[in-house]
């Protein structure tokens, strides 16, 4: 290849089918990602930097993991921390900080009981996946450390779905600390791919005292890493990346600090971007509109 995205070998036929009528596309199932960053000034911690080391690129970090190989669906592809909502995650007893539920639903354009749900999901899924937590005892404090025996036996019951994310937090008294998140994109899985997810991306800085870890069972590895040197090794076909990943990676290039993604995500176009399809001169085009870089052009009568 040559680049490192992720294409999935069976497309050009489900394309086929959704063009020619044959196929229904089962519908999205929201989602949340967040891309965890921290200044290159932070103090690498031992394990924070996976197989690749620290990376010394200008510009923040993202932490990013890799999907393990024998997973179905992009195993071996870099993505975020992230996950589908839970239904629970709309509980209207979470303690909240920062803007209003009624603020979080006219950003990302959604009902209110959906836009908390997204915003928990995006909060539960970092724990669940990364160990950092977004919540804090009072609305202008953040927890400075998620380790011990004791953390990790709530978060496996929040991964097992024993233990609701509102229960979590009331367990523990904590608020969650919605004004730590940026919403900063909106990708829909095509309607060609048997599994849809309708995810919102996020951006949030690593809280001071918190570290990340390898607490997902997908992964089999986690790096922090800027993405300039990401998009970079991308682009050689060293990393393999979905679209979404990419194409995110790419915007925050533009961002020479936690502080600046965050306060750039409050004009983020939250328009949904979704792959179409279509025939012409008896190839299949496949495209994400504003992203020209994504275009596939499939040969009706192969594989492409």
């Amino acid at each position: 290849m040559a680049n490192g995205q992720w294409y999935p070998p069976e497309w050009p036929d489900r394309i086929r089918a959704l063009a020619a009528g044959e196929l229904t596309p089962a519908p999205p199932r929201q989602a949340a990602t967040v891309m965890l960053l921290r200044d290159t000034g932070a103090t690498a911690t031992s394990g924070d930097a996976g197989a690749h080391g620290r990376d010394t690129g200008a510009g923040p970090e993202v932490h990013m993991l890799r999907r393990s190989a024998s997973m179905a669906f992009a195993g071996g592809a870099y993505a975020y921390p992230g996950g589908g909502v839970d239904p629970r995650d709309d509980d209207r007893h979470i303690r909240w900080a920062g803007p209003s539920r009624t603020d979080w639903a006219a950003r990302l354009g959604l009902d209110e009981a959906a836009a908390q749900a997204m915003v928990c999901a995006a909060v539960r899924e970092t724990y669940e996946e990364a160990g950092v937590l977004l919540a804090g005892a009072t609305p202008d404090t953040v927890v400075g450390d998620t380790t011990g025996d004791d953390w990790e036996a709530d978060r496996a019951a929040l991964v097992a779905r024993d233990l609701s994310f509102a229960e979590f937090l009331d367990r523990r008294g904590l608020v969650l600390r919605s004004d730590l998140l940026g919403a900063w994109a909106r990708w829909i899985t095509p309607e060609f791919e048997p599994r849809r997810y309708d995810t919102f991306f996020f951006v949030a800085a690593l809280p001071p005292g918190q570290r990340t870890r390898n607490a997902s069972t997908e992964a089999d590895r986690t790096v922090w890493i800027s993405p300039a040197r990401a998009a970079e090794r991308y682009d050689r076909g060293e990393l393999l990346m979905m679209p979404p990943t990419i194409a995110t990676l790419r915007q925050l290039t533009a961002c020479a600090t936690a502080a600046d993604a965050l306060a750039a995500a409050a004009s983020r176009d939250l328009a949904p971007v979704l792959a179409q399809a279509h025939l012409e001169d008896g190839e299949l085009i496949l495209t994400w509109p504003g992203h020209d870089e994504f275009t596939k052009r499939i040969p009706t009568g192969g594989a492409a």
